[in-house]
C-alpha cells in the first residue's frame, strides 16, 4: 500500500509537467533526475538539437553490461479542442480512477518505476535496472532513436527491455513499423487555358498516389505465412493530398502525406526504393521536360521501427513469471520497443492502463492496473540480488 500511495504522489507531481510534444521536457526530467539521483542511480541527461528537450538515462546496481530496461516516454498528446471536465494537468481521482493528461500515456509507468527506485537500489546487487525515460515518443519515436545513437557507443547495453506502454498489463511482443512522409511536389504555375506549359503539381502528385496504392496492392503478397497481425501485410494509407489555388490555376505546389506500416524492414526497403525509381525515371523527367526547375522532395516525419516476435524472448519469459501470464499478443500501434530490439535487447511491451482512454479528454487509469505493476516490479527486484 506504501508504494501505491507513493506512486499517485509521483505521478500527481508528473501530470504537473505539461509536456506536450511542441513543448520543452526538461522541466520533468530533471525532476526524474533529481528522484533519481537521490535513490543512488547514476544519471545522464542528452540533450536534443535544440536544447529545449532531453532523454533521461539512469542506472543503479552494479556498472556491466546485461540487466533490464525500463522504459516510458515523458511527451503527452495535446489537449487542444478537447472538452475535459477538469484541469487536465491538475490529477484527479474519482471512483478508483486516476484522471489527468498522461497518467495512462504513459506517467503511470514512469511514476511506479521511480518510486520503486529506492527499493531496486538496495536489491540491485547482481544485475543492474536501468531507466530510459526520452521525449516526442508521440511524434515519430525521435527521441528514443536520439538516445539509441548514444546507448550504442556505452557499454552498460541492457539485456532486456520492458516499454510500459499502456497494454492493461497484456504481454506485447510484437507490432508493426509505423512510418510518415510528406513528399512535396514543386511544380511550374501557369494559366489554365495553357497546361502544356506549366508543371501541374496536383497531377504528379496524383500519379505518385496511384504508384503508391500499386504498392499497396504489392504488399499484400509479401505477407509473410506465418504474420501474426491484422491485416498480416504491410499496409499503406494516403492521409492527406493538397495542392492549387483556383480552378483556372495551373497547381505549382502540392503534397502527399502518407503512412506505411512494415511487417519488416524488408517491406519498407521495397516501397521506398520502388519510389526512388519511379520519381528519378518517370514522374522528375517529365516535370523538367517542361520546366527545369520542377522537383519532388520527400520529407521523413517519422520511421518508427516494429516489434519483431522472437521465439526466445528473455523479457518476455522474465514477465511471465513474474505476473502469471502465459500468452502474449500484438498490437496495431507503434512503440519504442523495436529501437531497444535493434540495440539488441529482448523487448516486451507491458504497462498499465488501456490504450482506449489514451489521447482523449478525461483520460484516466484505473488504480488498480497501477496497482498491478507494482505488483510486476515488486517481483523483479529480488531478481536483481
Amino acid at each position: 500500500m506504501t508504494d501505491l500511495v507513493q506512486t499517485m504522489a509521483v505521478l500527481e507531481d508528473l501530470i504537473r509537467f505539461p509536456t506536450v510534444s511542441t513543448d520543452s521536457n526538461l522541466a520533468m526530467i530533471d525532476a526524474l533526475a533529481e528522484r533519481l539521483s537521490d535513490a543512488g542511480a547514476r544519471v545522464d541527461t542528452y540533450s536534443d538539437g535544440s536544447g529545449a528537450k532531453a532523454n533521461l538515462y539512469a542506472t543503479l546496481g552494479p556498472e556491466r553490461a546485461g540487466g533490464i530496461l525500463l522504459a516510458g516516454h515523458t511527451d503527452v498528446v495535446p489537449v487542444t479542442d478537447q472538452n475535459w471536465t477538469s484541469d487536465p494537468f491538475k490529477m484527479r481521482q474519482d471512483a478508483g480512477r486516476l484522471y489527468g493528461r498522461g497518467t495512462c500515456d504513459m506517467k503511470a509507468f514512469i511514476a511506479a518505476c521511480v518510486a520503486m527506485a529506492p527499493d531496486f537500489a538496495r536489491q540491485a546487487t547482481r544485475l543492474p535496472v536501468h531507466f530510459a525515460f526520452t521525449y516526442d515518443e508521440e511524434t515519430g519515436c525521435l527521441g528514443a532513436a536520439d538516445l539509441a545513437a548514444h546507448l550504442a557507443t556505452r557499454d552498460d547495453t541492457p539485456a532486456m527491455a520492458i516499454i510500459g506502454e499502456p497494454t492493461e498489463m497484456r504481454l506485447i511482443d510484437g507490432h508493426k513499423g509505423c512510418n510518415e512522409y510528406c513528399a512535396h511536389f514543386h511544380g511550374h504555375e501557369g494559366h489554365g487555358s495553357l497546361p502544356d506549359e506549366g508543371v501541374n503539381a496536383v497531377e504528379y502528385a496524383a500519379r505518385y498516389v496511384a504508384r503508391l496504392m500499386e504498392l499497396a496492392k504489392a504488399l499484400k503478397a509479401r505477407a509473410p505465412a506465418d504474420s501474426p497481425f491484422q491485416p498480416p501485410h504491410a499496409t499503406i494509407n494516403i492521409g492527406m493530398m493538397q495542392g492549387g489555388v483556383a480552378t483556372n490555376v495551373i497547381p505549382g505546389r502540392a503534397f502527399v502525406n502518407w503512412e506505411m506500416r512494415p511487417v519488416s524492414a524488408g517491406d519498407a526497403d521495397f516501397v521506398k526504393e520502388d519510389l526512388a525509381k519511379f520519381i528519378a525515371r518517370d514522374l522528375l523527367p517529365d516535370m523538367q521536360r517542361i520546366w527545369p526547375e520542377a522537383r519532388i522532395e520527400t520529407q521523413v516525419i517519422g520511421e518508427v521501427m516494429g516489434l519483431t516476435p522472437m521465439a526466445e524472448n528473455a523479457a518476455r519469459d522474465l514477465v511471465m513469471a513474474l505476473t502469471g501470464a502465459n500468452s502474449t499478443d500484438v498490437v496495431a500501434f507503434g512503440t519504442e520497443a523495436g529501437i531497444f530490439q535493434s540495440l539488441g535487447m529482448d523487448a516486451l511491451v507491458c504497462g498499465p492502463g488501456s490504450i482506449r482512454q489514451a489521447h482523449k479528454a478525461d483520460e484516466y487509469i484505473e488504480i488498480s492496473q497501477l496497482t498491478a505493476c507494482l505488483e510486476m516490479l515488486g517481483g523483479l527486484g529480488p531478481r536483481l540480488g
